[in-house]
């Protein structure tokens, strides 16, 4: 085959990387080579991409996931732009097997573009989600301007207090993110001890996962709904943010609001 796009499944599935690619950078929440994708494309391996050949050396990925044996990812490349990757997300991003040892990968296709450097990070959790079985398969980090900057006042650390404030914004806000905004504080990017802690906070119940002065890292069933979380939490953010700079500290929706809102929804309280 040409091009694993001529898979239409792994196609339709690429195009929703480039858009939201695009979307990132638009936002300004993926500066330079900020940011990265990695979704989980098993489901639509067909024979013909299972006997591609390797375009790469055998690459480790620095752990062991033994969930992970066999599996199939499209991953942004290594220092390379979301702008770029909403152009062309094959010269910008590559599609991985995980070998049989669950510790070593090589590139299918269809350039040899390495994965990102949080490559072991993104599949420690895609490893966990199919430890419980869940349906998620996208997982997204990038850097929305309004959630960091709350991670900058220590108030918004505390478990649950900025997941509070979000809600209460606006009433889509938990509808449409009734899980909330999980905390992680301040750790080295790209290391294991923060690739641990994601996974902990993940396991807490919480589907984004904010990064103390960083970013968020979300997980979803596809990657437009991962992205769709963080764009609706940013906005509560904004609001939250245009209300302090108008010299109020906003009243917010109250908890009985918030109650009637879950009632009346069928949301978790």
């Amino acid at each position: 085959m040409n091009s694993i796009l001529e898979n239409n499944n792994i196609c339709h599935q690429v195009e929703q990387v480039a858009e939201v690619a695009g979307y990132l950078w638009q936002k300004g929440w993926a500066e330079r080579n900020g940011g990265n994708i990695t979704i989980n494309i098993t489901e639509y391996v067909d024979d013909n991409i299972k006997n591609l050949h390797p375009i790469s050396d055998i690459k480790p990925i620095g752990t062991t996931l033994p969930y992970l044996k066999g599996a199939y990812f499209y991953c942004k490349g290594t220092n390379r732009r979301m702008r770029d990757l909403a152009r062309k997300p094959m010269d910008n991003g590559s599609v991985i097997r995980i070998l049989d040892d669950c510790a070593n990968y090589v590139i299918i296709a269809d350039k040899p573009v390495l994965p990102t450097s949080e490559l072991p990070s993104h599949l420690s959790v895609h490893n966990y989600l199919l430890s419980i079985g869940s349906s998620y398969r996208a997982s997204l980090h990038t850097h929305p301007i309004e959630l960091v900057a709350m991670t900058h006042n220590p108030k918004f650390l505390q478990k649950d207090i900025a997941t509070h404030i979000l809600w209460s914004m606006i009433p889509e806000t938990k509808a449409f993110c009734p899980r909330g905004l999980g905390i992680v504080p301040y750790m080295l990017p790209s290391s294991v001890e923060l690739a641990n802690a994601t996974i902990k906070t993940i396991a807490d119940n919480y589907d984004v996962v904010m990064w103390e002065k960083h970013g968020v890292f979300a997980v979803d069933t596809d990657i437009m709904s991962a992205f769709d979380q963080v764009d609706v939490l940013n906005k509560s953010a904004q609001i939250y943010i245009a209300a302090k700079n108008m010299g109020f500290e906003p009243e917010g929706m109250s908890i009985q609001q918030m109650r009637e809102l879950s009632d009346a929804f069928g949301l978790p309280k």
